[in-house]
């Protein structure tokens, strides 16, 4: 039979009138007036229908070629040159080219483009490999410890206020990294009631509720780099404050190896690009240390300013696993305070079972602190 020429446009003038005056479509979806999953549900059925047809697979070649190249990007990112930091820049934001896949999806149905939307495939596949994992909640109960690790900051101007709320989180063991002898004091004085053990190497220490034995300092870095290097003169620092220690903590379960490191700097420099070079050789020599370590249970706390994808890591993650990938919930994003990009601030570790991990409230640092609880 043949259509009736204007047929088919009546008919659409008809199923819009419909949609008005009872907000429900034809297939019993909420309309434009309507609300919930029924005009999502809609919404998705007329964006589907504007990709058919042979001219949607050419439109947008641009944005079908930049889709491709996103998702190529992110599955080879290890091969990127990392001259002037560029794989370093890129892998500590890796996470957020998912926002670059949603950017680009919308764009692809804005301008009907079914070869874009195909493209587009691609990215979002490596992307849910390489993060998918961290959309669910794996925190399980049980933990024996719980541990919190936070970058105080230097200029931190409640230190008092920063110990107290850290005392009142429970944790067993309390990692400080950032610390000058003055607010070291203050640390000191404020969190004593609550852990009767202590040690303190340079810029970082160790709080416990547990006997602590053999704490010495590791040399990751030296102390005139980076934020700390600004309160020299006023602190009268030394001239190399370790930042990095190592200590065993007595626990039911036998001897816990735990280092506490806070890595050097890094700086986007003008000339240099990304400049990473004080904390690659930090990560070098912490992972030197782990290696050598003969407790088979260890934990590692710190700020290492870069996250657990930056390939200057890897020696560290091959021998240790992240708590938070393992048992977190989300991507735990820690700095900056104000509005957390990037997880720099880990807790990793070797032959004990992370059961949860979290992130507390802001303190007066620029780092939010980080929390895990371990069993055996």
């Amino acid at each position: 039979m043949r259509e009736v020429p204007g047929a088919r446009k009546q008919d659409d003038v008809q199923e819009r009138a419909e949609i008005v005056v009872t907000g429900r479509d034809g297939k019993g979806g909420a309309g434009r007036g309507g609300t919930g999953s029924g005009a999502r549900r809609a919404r998705i059925r007329r964006a589907l229908r504007g990709l058919r047809g042979p001219e949607t697979w050419r439109r947008g070649p641009a944005l079908t070629a930049l889709a491709l190249l996103l998702g190529l990007l992110m599955l080879l990112h290890a091969q990127i040159t990392d001259r002037g930091g560029l794989g370093s820049l890129v892998e500590t934001f890796l996470p957020w080219f998912g926002l670059i896949i949603a950017v680009l999806l919308a764009v692809a149905l804005w301008r009907r483009s079914a070869a874009a939307v195909v493209a587009l495939l691609l990215p979002v596949v490596v992307w849910l490999n390489l993060f998918g994992g961290l959309l669910f909640d794996k925190s399980q109960p049980g933990a024996d410890l719980t541990l919190v690790s936070h970058n105080v900051n230097a200029d931190n101007p409640d230190p008092v206020g920063t110990a107290r709320n850290l005392a009142a989180s429970g944790a067993d063991l309390l990692a400080l990294e950032e610390m000058t002898p003055r607010t070291t004091v203050v640390y000191g004085k404020e969190l004593a009631k609550a852990y009767p053990f202590h040690t303190v190497q340079g810029t970082v220490g160790l709080w416990s509720r547990l006997p602590l034995s053999h704490s010495r300092s590791v040399n990751v870095l030296r102390g005139n780099v980076g934020p700390l290097a600004k309160t020299r003169k006023a602190d009268d620092l030394p001239v190399d404050p370790p930042r990095a220690l190592r200590t065993t903590v007595a626990t039911e379960r036998g001897p816990l190896a735990v280092y506490v490191a806070h890595l050097g700097s890094v700086r986007l420099m003008p000339r240099g690009g990304f400049w990473t070079d004080s904390r690659d050789a930090g990560a070098v020599a912490l992972t030197e240390a782990v290696a050598a370590e003969r407790n088979e249970r260890v934990v590692v706390l710190g700020d290492m300013n870069g996250t657990v994808e930056d390939r200057v890591f890897r020696g560290l993650t091959s021998q240790l696993q992240s708590a938070q990938e393992v048992a977190g919930d989300g991507f735990g994003f820690s700095w900056p305070a104000s509005f957390p990009m990037a997880r720099i601030d880990q807790i990793l570790v070797r032959g004990v079972d992370p059961r949860s991990s979290w992130v507390l409230p802001a303190t007066g640092s620029d780092h939010l602190p980080v929390a895990a609880g371990i069993s055996w």
